[in-house]
């Protein structure tokens, strides 16, 4: 049996020693010999209406970001270092070298996956191939995703459409096509750090719908992409896209367009937006490994025009600073910006709430909201 059940099925599956220590964490009144009376006892506990949000509100930030993982993680199972490993990427406590005697909540991974089974969140395997595996049950999962959805919507503030919003849907995959065409048309010589000259970023930058400052020099730029240290970071996503999908090369010092770079022109191709944004999915997940879940959240938030620092008061806790990149620079323009670029966020500004962003239509049916 290796399909994910429910949590009827799982507590009916469970032995009477996991059954009484669930029962007891919640203070069930039944009689602790019967596995009948314990079964219904933990369901009615659970079932109860609030009983979700409650919990939701009183989870540590850690233990709330460990839960937020494993609702986003497709895996039907868990081994112990998967999990283990989860709850190490999700906390971002650090103790500093000279705190000697400081103590960071939820260290011990064990001890959150020991909380986690308590409370009857997670179960292991009934099989013999999955007993030392852990599952959630399915429909506690759709519960806790439900709730936590409407707990982050209350946090954030709702506004009235700005005057001015831009929205850039279809544009970065129009771009590509004006990047391609320029390599094939150019002589384009790398320099030393194997980067386009400034002149022909210009030139490129001159030619797109979206032009962006070209880099100025000094300050770190590394994790979101090969190319985001030498270009501005649209260019950089186009420049990447268009190499990892081969219609591009470098060699010997210059920038090429491949054979297959060549027929997509000549068929006058058009790069499905779908394909893009996976990639920057997939390329910026290194960095902001729960890009997935932040992106649905994002989603959820925005169904109408909200104020961008409500929403990073809402969805901030999620993001971990990544070197010089702090929650709120990787909230703004690794995510939002980027979303913007990819077309699935409208960015307006209002006079009396500041940036404000919404996600289009098309937005919305790509974060399955």
């Amino acid at each position: 049996m290796n399909r994910t059940m429910n949590l009827a099925d799982m507590l009916t599956f469970a032995d009477i020693g996991q059954l009484t220590t669930i029962a007891s964490h919640y203070q069930c009144e039944c009689k602790q010999n019967s596995k009948h009376e314990l079964i219904q006892s933990i369901l009615v506990t659970l079932n109860r209406r609030e009983f979700i949000g409650q919990q939701i509100r009183c989870l540590s930030v850690d233990d709330l970001r460990f839960l937020n993982a494993i609702l986003f993680d497709d895996r039907q199972f868990f081994n112990l270092e998967e999990f283990i490993a989860i709850i190490r990427q999700t906390s971002f406590q650090i103790v500093a070298a000279d705190s000697s005697n400081a103590q960071v909540k939820n260290s011990n991974p064990r001890d959150t996956i020991a909380r986690f089974k308590r409370s009857g969140w997670i179960f292991n395997g009934l099989s013999q191939d999955t007993k030392y595996l852990f599952q959630v049950p399915r429909d506690l999962k759709d519960r806790f995703r439900k709730e936590l959805g409407g707990y982050l919507k209350s946090m954030v503030t709702s506004t009235g459409e700005p005057a001015v919003y831009r929205e850039e849907q279809g544009l970065i995959s129009e771009d590509l096509g004006f990047f391609l065409r320029y390599v094939h048309q150019q002589e384009i010589e790398m320099n030393q750090d194997s980067a386009m000259y400034r002149r022909n970023q210009q030139q490129i930058m001159d030619s797109f719908h979206i032009s962006e400052p070209l880099l100025s020099k000094g300050g770190w730029r590394f994790g979101y992409g090969r190319t985001f240290h030498v270009y501005p970071i649209r260019l950089a996503l186009i420049y990447d896209y268009a190499f990892h999908k081969g219609y591009i090369d470098e060699l010997d010092h210059r920038l090429k367009l491949t054979g297959i770079g060549l027929k997509w022109l000549e068929q006058g191709e058009s790069e499905g937006m779908v394909q893009i944004v996976r990639f920057w999915s997939k390329l910026y997940k290194r960095p902001i490994p729960n890009l997935s879940s932040l992106v649905y959240w994002i989603g959820h938030c925005c169904s109408e025009w909200v104020t961008l620092t409500s929403l990073h008061e809402a969805l901030g806790w999620l993001i971990k600073p990544f070197y010089y990149d702090t929650s709120q620079t990787i909230m703004e323009q690794r995510v939002i910006q980027m979303m913007m670029h990819l077309g699935l966020l409208r960015i307006g500004e209002s006079e009396e709430e500041g940036i404000v962003v919404k996600m289009t239509l098309w937005g919305k049916e790509m974060v399955q909201i």
